[in-house]
C-alpha cells in the first residue's frame, strides 16, 4: 500500500521515519483557522482530517493507498494558542504558559481509497515557572516561529518542561501510538 503523508513538517517526517515508514510528502494548504467557538479537539480532529482529504483529491490511483494528515495544538484555558509567527508573539505566548498546566491536542486522520478514521491524543504539560531572561533567550534561538505554543518539546525548550503526562511524539506533532494504531487497523482491515 502506497502511504502519503499531508505535511511539509519534517519533525512529522522524522517522527515516520523512527517508526520505519516509507511515504511520499504531498503538500497542502487549507484554511487552519480556529473559530474560538469550535472545541480544541473538533478543531484538530477537523484540520487533521481536511489535510488527508485534500491529499486524496490529488491522487489518481487504482492501487490501495492510505494518506496520514495531522494537526497538533497547544490549549490553555480552553483556548487554541496557535503557532508563533515572530518573536513578540512567542515571548507572549510563553509567559502564558510559564509556570502552568497546558494541554497539547494531537490528531491524526487516515484516509484510504476505502474510509476514514481519526485519533487523538491529549497531552498534559507542564512548564516551569520561566524568567523573562530565558525566555528572551530562548527566542534568540529562532526555534519558537512556527510551533504551536511557540515552542518545540525536542530542542531547547525541553528543559522548560517539569511534567509530561502523556505523547510526547504528540506533542512533537504526530502521536505515533495512535497512528500506528489506525495503520494497523487499516491493514487488518
Amino acid at each position: 500500500m502506497k502511504l502519503y503523508l499531508a505535511s511539509k513538517s519534517p519533525r512529522r517526517q522524522q517522527l515516520l521515519q523512527q517508526i520505519g515508514l516509507q511515504f511520499e510528502i504531498i503538500e497542502v494548504d487549507i484554511d487552519e483557522h480556529w473559530n474560538s467557538n469550535e472545541h480544541p479537539r473538533a478543531y484538530v480532529e477537523r484540520v487533521a482530517l481536511e489535510k488527508a482529504q485534500a491529499v486524496k483529491s490529488k491522487i489518481k490511483t487504482d492501487q490501495p493507498f492510505a494518506i496520514i494528515g495531522a494537526d497538533t495544538s497547544v490549549v490553555l484555558d480552553d483556548m487554541v494558542i496557535g503557532k508563533a509567527g515572530n518573536d513578540e508573539q512567542a515571548v507572549t505566548m510563553l509567559s502564558q504558559l510559564s509556570g502552568r498546566l497546558h494541554y497539547v491536542y494531537s490528531s491524526v486522520a487516515i484516509v484510504s481509497n476505502l474510509e476514514e478514521k481519526i485519533k487523538t491524543s491529549i497531552s498534559r504539560v507542564y512548564f516551569k515557572p520561566l524568567s523573562k531572561p530565558e525566555i528572551e533567550s530562548y527566542c534568540k534561538t529562532g526555534e519558537p516561529i512556527g510551533k504551536a505554543g511557540g515552542y518545540a518539546i525536542q530542542g531547547h525548550a525541553a528543559a522548560f518542561v517539569e511534567r509530561l503526562d502523556g505523547s510526547y511524539s504528540g506533542v512533537m506533532g504526530l502521536p505515533l501510538f495512535e497512528t500506528t494504531e489506525l495503520l494497523n487497523q487499516l491493514k487488518n482491515g
